[in-house]
């Protein structure tokens, strides 16, 4: 299993709370910090939730 390089682009400001939720779940608690996470359904899932506020690319290693 691959890894996933996650950076958040937009701000939070407005977004609905679950989303706010699932962007703090994933550890990205202000913009442009980025996190890694291994690539699973779960982690592909809380991405897909918040696509438009996230930036997503491979990542070298694993967590």
């Amino acid at each position: 299993m691959g890894a996933l390089k996650i950076t958040l682009r937009r701000s939070l400001i407005g977004a609905q709370p679950r989303q706010r939720a699932t962007a703090k779940a994933l550890g990205l608690t202000r913009m442009h910090k980025s996190v890694i996470h291994k690539d699973n359904p779960q982690i592909r899932g809380m991405i897909a939730k918040i696509s438009h506020h996230v930036e997503v690319e491979e990542a070298e290693g694993t967590k």
